[in-house]
């Protein structure tokens, strides 16, 4: 199965002008077709990093989103960074092109060259249609690169997975379940985490201490996430080995 990966540009969100709201977008975005990220990565407007970045991202199996710098500033490197990294050269994408001639024709503004060259992309892509402005991102194998602006970013990301990985859909498809282990000490419960994740393949065990507060006792969630017909019985395995160790539990709503 595939893995995702998201990558979010810009000195704006690294300097606090911004705030970033991609990542958990895009994990709701993801979630909602029962898929997950793996991986999330904050870059600067910095082109030699963004080559290195692509190259090593372009020579994985991830499908990869990239917001930010795909316009024509001079602190926009994401084009240029990505064509680097493939090794092909910049061309204007013939789609693309017509997309921002008929942007311009519903503007009545002309088509000059700074604006084609929102146009110009990694030889080899594919454009991303942008339902808000016509003026379309990017792909350039599973690699998928959007604007910045979250109300372009987004449903373009909902597009590129409907049309190219909706295969992926029930694939990628877990559940999980929890309990909330009172007072409990991670170290005295970690050969049951292991003995669960052993004796349920394709199950993970996570956990989640939590000091507590004026309103809730101090406690560790504890809980299994994976394939939905192992999910039920691994987290009785925990409640059993818990409850084995003297400790209270209660499941988490």
């Amino acid at each position: 199965m595939r893995t995702y990966g998201l990558i979010i540009i810009g000195d704006e969100i690294l300097r606090g002008k911004r705030q970033d709201r991609h990542l958990a977008k895009f994990i709701e975005i993801l979630g909602a077709r029962g898929l997950h990220l793996s991986w999330a990565e904050y870059l600067g407007d910095e082109r030699p990093r963004l080559i290195e970045t692509f190259k090593r991202t372009l020579a994985s199996n991830d499908v990869v989103f990239s917001c930010g710098g795909i316009g024509v500033t001079p602190d926009d490197h994401t084009r240029q960074a990505a064509a680097s990294a493939a090794g092909v050269p910049l061309e204007l994408n013939p789609d693309a092109e017509r997309e921002i001639r008929a942007r311009m024709a519903e503007l009545g503004e002309p088509v000059t060259p700074a604006r084609l060259e929102l146009g110009t992309v990694p030889a080899g892509s594919r454009i991303i249609p942008n339902p808000f402005n016509r003026i379309p991102g990017f792909s350039y194998r599973d690699h998928h690169f959007l604007p910045g602006f979250p109300q372009m970013a987004w449903p373009m990301a909902q597009w590129v997975l409907d049309t190219y990985y909706a295969d992926d859909f029930r694939q990628g498809m877990e559940a999980e379940a929890a309990i909330l282990v009172w007072d409990g000490l991670e170290g005295r419960m970690l050969e049951l985490m292991r003995k669960t994740e052993a004796d349920f393949p394709g199950i993970t065990v996570f956990s989640l201490p939590n000091l507590g507060s004026e309103t809730m006792r101090r406690h560790v969630e504890l809980g299994v996430r994976g394939e939905p017909s192992r999910v039920a019985e691994a987290i009785e395995a925990l409640k059993a080995g818990v409850a084995a160790l003297g400790y209270g539990f209660d499941i988490k709503t």
